[in-house]
This record gives structure tokens, sequence and C-alpha cells, in this order.
């Protein structure tokens, strides 16, 4: 299909953009050197593999129908080229580099007239190690979509693909009506129903959720400067998983009380005073189901959790998190004022084009920091046979708001992205740092050891 219309809550992210609040996601993704790779191939193969994803020759166009409706349609004055730089660092630590200048990238805007994404290749001065920032509009995937997509760089899954194109080329596909069977009409019926109904669940917990308290004046929630900062964090997977087996809960609830904590450390050191209510995350879940089809858009729901910064016990704050966490699971993802996403996909397209102002601006209201995990493929993956060390995903930052964190594990360590508002948030290495010193002292807690052990 050459044609495809946004889907309600990809609208909304693409209305939710201006050129001072970009709404991309991304990762940078490092790579080891290999014998004989230059950065000209790899530049190369990135573009040729960028190439072949259908999804990134997709751009959005208007339409006459639905009114305020936007699609996607194949770019047919499509250049890779357009998309796809080399730029290079020249700092001492490479990776110091690498971070700072992928911040500079992602302030800036993705152009609205080609496919919305962008990917740079970031070498040093040597043929050292190198890395590869990814863009993606917002609009364009989400998390778990995001993965799908840029995986297709990756030797190992650019391999499976090609191998299914080829596949699918020699089979031959029995047409399909356009006509919906009655019984799938009458499933659909009743699913909108179904859905309408959830949305004004979720439209009445969001207005009980509004804080007219708002948390107070603080660097996470400072108006937005259009800047962008990002640090990173490495976790080790194992010692995460000897805490949980130690304390309970899941992965998940141990990162989320770790960040609390690293805020609460962070705020220490700067000499901020503890607020007297803790700070609400937004946790995006997504609603996709695992081996069922692999949607276009974005498929999203979300749980908003209090993180326990006034708990001064890392051990307090972990079960306070995990207690949290397990009643907005028995809610489920299609309830409570988390769940915003859930209404945005019951909005007519005008609705957004118009409503997108005020929804930004509300967002302050229910939410004051995203904390997102980003699931990755186990397998080790390399690109032009130089092996991936390591990738930081990044979230977008939602407007009014300086802070947003994203976590992924790969290679037995957990890679923790952390994106900001340069102006509001210059001392994020900091916070950084935090994030590693608070895993650090609740491992020692539930182990009895001095430190953590280098894997």
């Amino acid at each position: 299909m050459s044609t495809e219309l946004l889907a309600p809550l990809d609208l909304a992210f693409w209305h939710l953009e201006s050129d001072a609040h970009p709404m991309h996601l991304g990762a940078l993704a490092v790579f080891a050197p290999a014998p004989g790779v230059g950065p000209g191939w790899i530049l190369e193969l990135l573009g040729s593999r960028a190439a072949a994803i259908p999804r990134l020759r997709m751009s959005v166009r208007d339409v006459l129908l639905p009114v305020g409706g936007k699609a996607w349609t194949v770019d047919k004055d499509f250049d890779v080229h357009r998309h796809v730089e080399r730029v290079v660092v020249t700092d001492a630590d490479f990776m110091a580099g690498a971070t700072r200048l992928a911040g500079e990238l992602m302030e800036r805007p993705l152009g609205r007239g080609l496919p919305p994404w962008r990917m740079y290749l970031i070498c040093g001065a040597d043929s050292g190690p190198f890395a590869v920032l990814v863009k993606l509009h917002h609009a364009l995937a989400d998390g778990m979509r995001a993965v799908a997509i840029g995986a297709g760089i990756f030797d190992e899954i650019a391999a499976v693909t090609s191998a299914r194109t080829a596949a699918r080329g020699r089979t031959a596909v029995p047409p399909r009506s356009w006509l919906p069977d009655p019984r799938e009409m009458a499933g659909m019926a009743l699913g909108r129903i179904g859905e309408v109904g959830r949305a004004l669940g979720v439209g009445a917990s969001v207005v009980r959720a509004g804080r007219l308290d708002l948390w107070g004046p603080s660097a996470l929630t400072a108006p937005s400067s259009g800047t962008r900062r990002l640090a990173t964090a490495d976790l080790d997977a194992g010692d995460l998983r000897r805490i949980r087996r130690a304390e309970g809960g899941t992965a998940n609830d141990i990162l989320l009380a770790v960040v609390a904590g690293a805020l609460r450390r962070w705020m220490a050191e700067r000499g901020d005073s503890l607020p007297a209510a803790d700070p609400r995350a937004l946790v995006p879940v997504s609603r996709r189901r695992p081996g069922g089809a692999t949607a276009s858009g974005n498929r999203l729901s979300a749980y908003l959790l209090g993180l326990p910064v006034t708990a001064a016990d890392p051990r307090e704050r972990l079960r306070a998190v995990r207690s949290a966490m397990d009643r907005n699971k028995a809610a489920g993802p299609l309830k409570g004022a988390g769940a915003v996403a859930v209404l945005a996909d019951q909005l007519p397209p005008l609705a957004h084009r118009f409503g997108a102002p005020l929804a930004a601006n509300a967002a302050r209201l229910l939410f004051d920091v995203l904390v997102t995990s980003v699931p990755l493929p186990r397998s080790a993956l390399s690109l032009g046979g130089c092996p991936l060390t390591a990738l930081y995903p990044m979230a977008p930052l939602a407007r009014g708001q300086s802070l947003a964190v994203a976590l992924s594990t790969y290679g037995g360590r957990v890679h923790v992205g952390l994106v900001a508002d340069g102006k509001a948030l210059p001392d994020l290495d900091r916070l950084a740092a935090a994030v590693e010193d608070e895993f650090t002292e609740l491992y020692a807690l539930v182990t009895g050891t001095d430190r953590t052990p280098v894997s």
C-alpha cells in the first residue's frame, strides 16, 4: 500500500511538535572497530541498509478526508543521502564527545517535507570506536516499533530481512477483498464501542488526576528552551538479576526505584530541598501483543507512578515502587489517567490539529518526568562486522518538562539514556553518575557487598 492514514495517536505526536520542541525519539548505538573497516564504507552500508527499510521511505502528506487528517505516502523523490550523514568528534574521550554531539543533533527538528528520520555516523579522529545516532519522529514509531525499524541496519537483521523478502517474491499471495467479512464488521463495531467507553473512563481519570497544586518550581519542569543534552549510565544486568532474586518484583520496578533514588541524590548534591510530594513519572506501556501483527503506528498506553524521592531508604523506595506498579498492573494499561494515549486514539483528526497546543501544555498537569524501558534483541548484533557494544535509547521530552529517562538491556549491561533540556539541566552528567551510584548502593544493601562487581 502506497498511502496510509496516520493513526490518531500518530497524528497527535505530529501536531505536538514545533520548531522549538522536536518530537523525535532515538538511540545512540556504539560499535567497536573491525580490521579493514573504514568510516566511508560504513557510511555507504548504513545508507543502503536504511534505504532498504520500506517504512523509512514514507513521508507525511495532507489529505482531503478526513478533515484535518494526514497520510503516509511513499516519497517518490526519496534520496537516502539526505538522511544519512557522517560527523567527526575530536574529543580525546570519544564517548564524551559522541554524547555531547548527539545532544546537539537531537535539538534539530526533522524536516517535514521528507521522511521524518535521520541517521548520523559519529566517528573519532582515528580508527577507534564509532557510533550511530538514529532519530525517528514519534509519529513514525513508538519505542518497540522504532527498535524493529532501526534494527534493519544490523548485519544479522538485514540478512534475515533480505531472505524473507526474497521468499515473499517467490510465493504468490492470494488477493484479499477490500470488503471485510460481515463477522469482522460486527467485531469491529463492538470493539469500537468498547474503545469509546474506555476513552470516556480515561478522560474522567485524567480530570481527577490533574494537579492544580503542581510539584513546584524545579529544574525538571522548567520552560522548554529547545536545547538538548544527552548523558549515559551503565549498570550491570547480572547485578540487577541478583537484586531481583533477593527483593522480588520486576527488573523494571528496580530500575524505577533506582531512578527515584538518583533524583533524590542529585537534588541533595545540588542543594535543592526535597519536594513536599513525590514527582510523578509517566511509564509507557506497549499495547502490542507478543507474536501479533506488527502495526505500523504507535500502540501505547502508560501508567502514572509517584517516584518515592522523599523516602530515605533505598529498599523502602523499591517497596513503594513495587506496590504502586502492582496496583497499576491490576487495573490494567487501558484504565487510569496514565492511559492518555487511549483517549487520544478516539479523537478525530481535526481535534488533534487544533487541540495540540492545549494538550502539550496540559502534560505538566499529569506528570513530571518520563521513564521508559525499551526491549532489544538478545542476540549479539554488528554493523559491517563491527560488534555493537552499547545502545542508549533516547525518549522525547514533553513540553514544559526537562528530563526523560530510557533504559535498555544488551550484552549483559543496562544502558541508560538521559535526555534533558540543555538550559534547565546543564548538570545532567551528575544525574547520570547518581544513577550509577544509587544502583551500587542498592546492590550493596541487598547483597552485603561493598561495591558492585565488575563484569
